[in-house]
């Protein structure tokens, strides 16, 4: 026990001992541990004397590409994993205009152009003089763009020579020697909750809000494009849109201006937010052009298009080429090549967003879309659209149908049905009515009209309902859910059938009349020895070429029609007394 504690107490008088012949290690270390106090002192003090000198070359760079003034609420700086920055209450304001709208400074009033709630980025601690900091991604949060209309620019750009209304280019004592102290390059920066605010100078249009879940801009520059990929929400109808392109450089202050090319993806778009239809939209395409003025070329898929109340889906593909004012949402169609169920049409036209004046000091309300297209229907299946605007999934006829028509759909509370106006002519060839009773009536009529009254009543197998397809054509109209048919045709073998009346669209009312000229006199329909009794009546209904001539008329419903032959006049003549034409 005793050598133990002799052996610990000359450990100890050694290690003393050790520090007394080496005390040069100890105010080495000391005076290193206060150098690194006294260097990250030093660095605190030269970050936070820094932080007011980068703010303030960040505004005047930002001064310089913008031409107007910018507000920076708060900066600061550190040096942990490298330079790490932050900002806060970022606010950028259009140009200054060329007429006097701005303050007297020329700074700038009204609506900030950018606001920005927080920013961050990250450098390297390398700087090398005479070139930028390097870094690699800016992160942004609670971004609004609000983008005035082409023509405040247009007033910054004819005052721009002008001292005291011109374009603002505040710059730095450092900047106007020629090289800038301190610049920055941005490999990417990414954006999250966003929003775009289009701004239109047309009369009684509202400004276009696009928001932005989330922005990547990689190869971030002021002078070439930049790659972009964003996901969008799309206010009406209601989906997700992702996309990724090239834009810029923008050619001025007005960001407007600045090219824009991409690819988009169109999900799950729900149009039932639309008065009158309904289906799941989707679309994919390409544009180009610039924010105010885009060309685009796509094609949208609705499975289970759909009129209210009707309900009957029917498939809805089409092609398109369009305009589109990106500041309103103004769209011009040239063409869209569609095609519903088994039918192909073209429409070519507008769709552009009308507004209520502002009332009472109350802000003007959108009251929504006004449609006005030429649509052609070329190769078509007149079952594809009874279908659509009917409660039966079985419509009231089939056969092949052409049509040209204007359509017109003003914005409204009504129903799409009400609110639809057609204005146009169409041409149905071989058709067939589904109901038995129908196409039973026009069997009899068609054998009647050709002097055939003996296979009324008899089946010939090799007779089939084909023989007896109908045509028809005519012009029509369309107004308050009605159609208005006033020069309607219909030929059926043996008879030309002339009519004139309206269809109610919701209801299925039908309200026909006209008169029927067959091929066979009275007798011959007839037939027998009752037609040999009508021979002398045959001289009175024969008219314009034609063996007989009657009146008809079609009412009742579409799903229970009447279908009635006015024999007023048969009947006075066989009483002698022939009835007036």
């Amino acid at each position: 026990m005793s050598m133990g504690s002799n052996g610990a107490a000359a450990l100890g008088e050694n290690r003393v001992s050790f520090w007394r012949r080496n005390r040069w290690l100890v105010w080495v270390a000391g005076a290193s541990l206060t150098a690194l106090a006294t260097v990250a002192v030093l660095v605190a003090i030269v970050l936070h004397r820094a932080e007011p000198f980068l703010r303030a070359r960040i505004v005047s760079a930002l001064e310089d590409r913008f031409h107007g003034r910018v507000e920076l609420d708060s900066f600061h700086m550190s040096l942990i994993h490298g330079l790490r920055a932050e900002g806060k209450g970022l606010r950028i304001w259009p140009p200054a205009q060329a007429d006097g709208a701005s303050d007297a400074g020329g700074t700038g009033s009204g609506e900030p152009l950018i606001r920005l709630a927080e920013f961050h980025f990250r450098a390297p601690l390398h700087y090398e003089p005479g070139k930028p900091f390097q870094i690699r991604v800016v992160e942004l949060e609670g971004l609004d763009v609000h983008l005035p209309p082409r023509s405040h620019f247009e007033h910054v750009s004819s005052g721009a020579d002008s001292s005291s209304g011109g374009m603002l280019n505040t710059t730095s004592g450092a900047h106007d020697s020629g090289t800038p102290l301190v610049s920055f390059s941005v490999d990417r920066l990414d954006c999250k909750d966003a929003r775009l605010v289009l701004e239109t100078s047309k009369p009684g249009k509202l400004p276009q809000e696009i928001a932005i879940a989330f922005l990547k801009l990689t190869g971030v520059s002021s002078s070439q494009a930049m790659g972009f990929e964003a996901e969008l929400t799309n206010p009406r109808p209601v989906g997700t849109i992702h996309t990724k392109g090239e834009f810029g450089p923008s050619p001025g202050p007005d960001l407007g201006e600045s090219p824009v090319q991409g690819e988009y993806v169109f999900n799950h778009a729900d149009l039932s937010v639309f008065k009158g239809i309904a289906g799941i939209l989707s679309s994919t395409g390409h544009y180009d052009g610039t924010l105010r003025d885009l060309t685009v070329d796509g094609q949208t898929d609705t499975p289970d298009f759909q009129l209210r109340p009707f309900n009957n889906p029917l498939p809805l593909h089409t092609n398109f080429h369009a305009k589109v004012d990106g500041t309103n949402g103004d769209t011009w169609l040239q063409p869209v090549d569609a095609t519903l169920g088994h039918s192909h049409f073209t429409a070519q036209g507008k769709v552009v967003r009308v507004v209520a004046p502002a009332e009472g000091g109350r802000p003007p309300v959108s009251k929504g879309h006004d449609i006005s297209l030429d649509v052609n229907v070329d190769r078509a299946r007149i079952e594809d659209f009874l279908r659509l605007a009917s409660h039966s999934a079985t419509s009231l006829m089939t056969g092949a149908v052409t049509a040209k028509s204007t359509l017109h759909i003003p914005p409204g509370p009504e129903h799409v049905v009400k609110r639809l106006g057609l204005n146009g002519s169409f041409k149905l060839d071989g058709a067939l009515f589904t109901s038995t009773k129908i196409q039973e009536d026009i069997r009899q009529l068609s054998l009647r009209g050709q002097g055939r009254p003996q296979d009324v009543k008899r089946g010939d197998p090799a007779v089939t309902d084909s023989d007896f397809s109908s045509s028809m054509r005519g012009d029509f109209k369309m107004a308050d859910g009605v159609i208005a048919l006033p020069d309607l045709q219909y030929a059926v073998p043996g008879a030309l059938i002339q009519l004139k009346g309206t269809y109610g669209v919701e209801g299925g009312a039908l309200e026909f009349d006209g008169k029927a000229q067959l091929q066979a006199t009275v007798s011959e329909m007839v037939g027998g020895w009752k037609g040999l009794l009508l021979k002398p009546a045959d001289r009175f209904f024969k008219k314009d070429g034609a063996g007989t001539e009657v009146s008809i008329r079609i009412d009742g419903t579409r799903e229970e029609p009447r279908f009635e032959v006015d024999v007023g006049r048969l009947k006075k003549t066989m009483s002698g007394t022939p009835g007036e034409k």
